[in-house]
């Protein structure tokens, strides 16, 4: 997977010129890497308060902290299994970040279960156990396997069942918006990240993703 950060400007009226966009006036933006500026539609699903602030997206990390970022990821996706214990690490190293997780399962049906299984657990406080469970495997996952790691990871599924039917409209809607703006963004596939001002779309080292933070916190600063 390439990798590459574009930086996110903070211009009201953007450069079409702009691998990405901005933050500012109340949006969160994408441009088009051929020159198109955005969409009303784009307009309406890449505000500051959806991706950054969406209170239905789990948070981890430092829930106040001064940098968000965020993981539009697939539970099978073997780049996002690479990946999650090095993020957990350098959330925890800094202390100051809020880790935004939003579930684009684009690789079949299984990630479609996977994900609403997740957030599904989230209703009784298991988000995080689940999350844990069905990112840390080696082996692509199985409808059967899904619910295995998720009752081993102390998850009621009798409880979860009824939750996946109880909420299926409210999760729906999530996974809705939390591809609507992968789109928005223009990315190519998991994972992906804003990093505060940054799109990091693909895989960085620990290294690197302190260097995007350090560097997140350097535009903050100069706003």
């Amino acid at each position: 997977m390439k990798q590459s950060i574009d930086q996110a400007g903070l211009n009201t009226a953007p450069s079409r010129r702009e691998a990405l966009g901005w933050l500012g006036a109340g949006v969160l933006g994408a441009t088009l890497a051929s020159g198109s500026a955005l969409s009303s539609d784009d307009e309406k699903v890449l505000t500051e308060a959806l991706v950054l602030r969406d209170p239905d997206i789990p948070v981890l990390g430092n829930a106040d902290g001064d940098i968000s970022i965020v993981e539009y990821y697939d539970y099978n996706c073997p780049y996002c299994r690479r990946v999650a214990p090095e993020i957990r690490q350098v959330v925890q190293d800094d202390g100051k970040v809020r880790l935004v997780l939003k579930d684009w399962p684009i690789l079949g049906e299984v990630s479609k279960i996977a994900a609403r299984m997740a957030l599904a657990a989230k209703y009784q406080n298991k988000f995080v156990e689940a999350h844990e469970a069905l990112i840390g495997v080696s082996s692509r996952l199985t409808e059967p396997r899904i619910r295995e790691l998720l009752a081993g990871a102390g998850v009621d599924m009798g409880r979860l069942n009824g939750d996946l039917t109880a909420k299926a409209k409210e999760i729906d809607a999530i996974l809705a918006r939390n591809n609507a703006q992968a789109l928005a963004f223009e990315f190519r596939g998991t994972p992906s990240f804003i990093v505060g001002k940054f799109r990091v779309p693909g895989v960085l080292t620990m290294a690197q993703f302190e260097q995007v933070i350090a560097d997140a916190r350097k535009a903050k600063a100069s706003d």
